[in-house]
């Protein structure tokens, strides 16, 4: 599992203008299996996904898509750990 930490490296209206782009994005990320759950950093400087794939490579690959990391809007972090516990709340 990995968790995918975005950071805004301006204010949030330089990140704006690609906020519907960002969110189909994600949508893909969720139809495709591999986004388990996301939302936005309180306060409001980024987001977190939780993402399942093989590998950090396959995760780095995912987020080339993502307009905020292509538009260089954001610091991108992907940190991998292993669930020790895991409640089935999302399908596998």
């Amino acid at each position: 599992m990995f968790l995918i930490e975005l950071t805004y490296k301006g204010p949030f209206s330089e990140v704006e203008p690609f906020l519907a782009e960002h969110l189909a994005f994600v949508d893909k990320g969720y139809a495709s299996g591999h986004f388990v759950a996301s939302g936005r950093k309180v306060p409001r400087d980024g987001g977190l996904i939780f993402c399942k794939a093989s590998s950090k490579a396959q995760v780095e690959e995912l987020m080339q898509d993502d307009p905020f990391v292509y538009q260089d809007l954001v610091d991108l972090r992907i940190i991998e750990f292993v669930t020790s516990r895991e409640q089935k709340v999302w399908p596998d």
